[in-house]
């Protein structure tokens, strides 16, 4: 009888095993065909594997296979020796001496995914996408995304956070409003989830501190360079919080341990895209009202919409808070209650705002958040005066009937973090597979 133990096995060697290895070793690697760049009686073979780019050497009478037999796309195995060359790719190369061919394309390679920059419109680049993200530059975008997750989960983790998983698809909206999805359940009314907000707010009373990672749809049509029908939502919400700036607080953390997540282990991507990486002790805060007032005056611009911040006060707010106070970041607090959500909290000082804030960083806003109602009579009484019926919430008022701390948290965009940090303007190149009102494919 046969068994699996769930021992890995290593079939060939990873850049990580091969950069190890003496000048002479004879080596067996794998890995798809990159490029290959004939040079006379030898060539370059670029394998590019999970891990990177790998510079072979094809040499006429030593390798044991014909170049015109392999070509753009091919999967391999490789067998030959190391040759340690510092003007080589991770300081090595590998002599070939026998090739495998696994798979070989079926069409003709539609683009030159081996150029650094494709130049394609963003039309093109996303229909594209499935071959397009097998350039070495479109990869490292999204293992800068992986490494900006690895410093939210890491986080998070260690100051006690539970990680949690919640549905998408639900009977109420959680903000409210036109922008979301309906569905067909069974006959039933149903919809595509805006937020976690209710569930997490649940699992407050459960576990007190929880985040999650998972997709967010919003039904907005909009077809900007910052929004995305679904994106990748970064959440957390606390419990038992002496104010909402204990929510900022966690919040910062979270921004450093992901910057410092990226330095640490994703130094080859940084350079690869030219990433500049923010260094900061601390993070200022500005009241919406006074953010608008500085910028109105700083600017010469007039003050049109009262109750929100329009994108070029979000660009003329970080460009302020950058060239006078040297901070890439900065909290915007107290936003109106006429555009925040029902279960904001007003501020006690001032009840026509609330206890929220946005985080602005290089001229975009990336994240939402603040302290939430917890009080079953309060949180009622809101609700009526945003006409909305709770009967309507039964399942999350009971929350609040049943004693909630009080808490909050916040949503986190991953998309708009990595675009403001490999400095692309278009959120639709930070989503691998982005939606927008018009694309349902790839």
């Amino acid at each position: 009888m046969e068994a699996v133990s769930g021992k890995i096995l290593s079939y060939d060697m990873d850049i990580s095993e091969l950069v190890t290895k003496n000048n002479g070793d004879e080596v067996k690697t794998h890995g798809m065909i990159y490029s290959i760049k004939p040079m006379g009686d030898f060539a370059f073979i670029i394998l590019r594997k999970s891990d990177g780019l790998v510079q072979c050497v094809y040499e006429k009478g030593i390798s044991d296979f014909d170049l015109n037999d392999i070509g753009v796309e091919y999967s391999i195995e490789l067998e030959g020796t190391i040759k340690k060359d510092d003007r080589s790719p991770n300081g090595f190369e590998i002599h070939a001496k026998n090739i495998n061919v696994l798979t070989k394309p079926a069409a003709d390679i539609a683009i030159n995914i081996s150029k650094r920059k494709l130049s394609l419109s963003i039309e093109k680049d996303i229909e594209l996408r499935p071959l397009d993200l097998r350039n070495n530059q479109k990869r490292a975008i999204f293992k800068i995304q992986e490494g900006i997750v690895k410093g939210f989960r890491n986080y998070l983790s260690s100051i006690g956070f539970t990680e949690i998983h919640t549905p998408k698809i639900v009977a109420n909206g959680a903000e409210g409003g036109a922008n979301i999805f309906k569905l067909d359940y069974f006959g039933k009314k149903a919809y595509l989830a805006q937020s976690p907000q209710f569930y997490k707010q649940t699992l407050v009373g459960v576990y007190e501190k929880v985040f999650e990672v998972a997709p967010v749809f919003r039904a907005e049509k909009h077809n900007t360079p910052r929004h995305l029908n679904e994106y990748i939502g970064l959440d957390f919400e606390m419990g038992f919080i002496k104010s909402f700036k204990d929510i900022m607080e966690v919040e910062t953390g979270v921004i450093k341990s992901m910057l410092s997540t990226l330095k640490n282990n994703y130094a080859k991507e940084i350079k690869m895209l030219n990433v500049d990486i923010p260094d900061f002790e601390e993070i200022p805060c500005v009241k919406f009202k006074d953010a608008k007032e500085m910028i109105a005056a700083e600017y010469n611009r007039k003050i049109k919409d009262p109750y929100d911040l329009e994108p070029e006060e979000e660009q003329l707010i970080s460009k302020l808070f950058s060239e006078k106070y040297k901070s890439e970041f900065v909290f915007v607090t107290h936003y109106p209650v006429k555009k925040r959500p029902f279960y904001a909290m007003d501020d006690p000082e001032d009840s026509k705002y609330t206890l929220s804030f946005d985080l602005l960083f290089r001229g975009l806003e990336i994240a939402t958040g603040g302290q939430r109602i917890h009080d079953y009579d309060e949180q009622v009484k809101k609700m009526f005066s945003k006409n909305l019926n709770p009967d309507d919430f039964e399942s999350y008022l009971m929350i609040h009937k049943n004693g909630m701390p009080p808490h909050g948290g916040i949503g986190m965009g991953l998309e708009r973090i990595c675009a403001r940090l490999i400095n692309e303007p278009n959120v639709r190149y930070t989503s691998m597979f982005p939606r927008d009102m018009t694309r349902l494919v790839p």
